[in-house]
């Protein structure tokens, strides 16, 4: 079982900075991509950053210059570093992994998608 551990989210005044943190809690293996999604209120969730497995960072295009993502291997985990946050940056953000290869109940397994239980970020104007 991989379970994923978001914290960092809050409220902070425009023009400010976050950073969310997600750990990857099992015996994990290896983790192909991991990054942060996020769901603005009445729309659909949608990518924000992600980072593969060589170190590799992709950001949509509204947090270009202002988020970081980056990884920690031999943690599990990955950051975002938000900064010059905007009030439309408000929304739940969710921790996203994918090619989780892990070893649970004896054998490897490989679980495609797992999901963070989401952090609050909003910002004030």
């Amino acid at each position: 079982q991989v379970h994923l551990v978001e914290s960092g989210g809050g409220m902070v005044e425009a023009g400010g900075s976050l950073t969310l943190s997600c750990e990857a809690s099992g015996r994990i293996v290896s983790i192909m991509e991991m990054g942060g999604w996020r769901q603005l209120p009445g729309k659909q969730r949608e990518a924000v950053a992600w980072v593969t497995n060589d170190g590799t960072a992709h950001y949509t295009d509204s947090v270009k210059g202002r988020f970081t993502c980056s990884r920690d291997n031999a943690k599990n985990s990955v950051y975002l570093e938000m900064n010059s946050l905007k009030p439309e940056d408000t929304a739940v953000y969710y921790c996203n992994v994918v090619g989780v290869r892990h070893y649970t109940g004896g054998t490897y397994e490989l679980e495609n998608d797992i999901w963070g239980q989401g952090t609050q970020v909003t910002i004030s104007s």
